[in-house]
């Protein structure tokens, strides 16, 4: 473990290694409950992709809220030892994106969401009954 001192004098303990997949995807869901993000999807990308193991969709209620999720989710990636995640979209916080490695997020302001549908694109046409009953998304 790698112990920093951030302005403040407090300790920050960092690990070293990032952590398996499936703690940081428990991470970001965690944090994205915590946050009150709504209508969370994960999509399992293993055999459809090679750029990441999951993708994970999820809405804010507006820009403010979508910034803040992406903050702290941000902050929470970097602190479990993720050492580049890449963030983009930040400045409008309509649509930002954090790459994680393994997992990329997208959060989206609603209409955004709805107009791009990303579930649909990533989904096959038996996970799309899954993802439309997550996200309300009914044809």
């Amino acid at each position: 473990m790698t112990t920093l001192i951030n302005e403040r004098s407090t300790k920050i303990t960092k690990p070293e290694n990032p952590p398996p997949v499936e703690t940081l995807l428990d991470l970001v869901e965690t944090t994205l409950d915590n946050d009150k993000a709504e209508k969370v999807v994960v999509i399992e990308l293993a055999g459809k992709t090679e750029i990441a193991d999951y993708l994970v969709v999820a809405s804010g209620t507006s820009q403010r809220h979508v910034s803040a999720m992406s903050d702290h989710l941000h902050r929470s990636i970097k602190a479990a030892g993720v050492k580049n995640v890449a963030i983009e979209g930040h400045q409008q916080c309509d649509w930002v994106l954090l790459d994680a490695g393994d997992i990329i997020v997208h959060l989206f302001r609603p209409e955004v969401r709805e107009f791009y549908n990303l579930e649909k694109i990533w989904t096959t046409p038996s996970d799309v009954s899954a993802a439309e009953t997550a996200t309300g998304a009914g044809v």
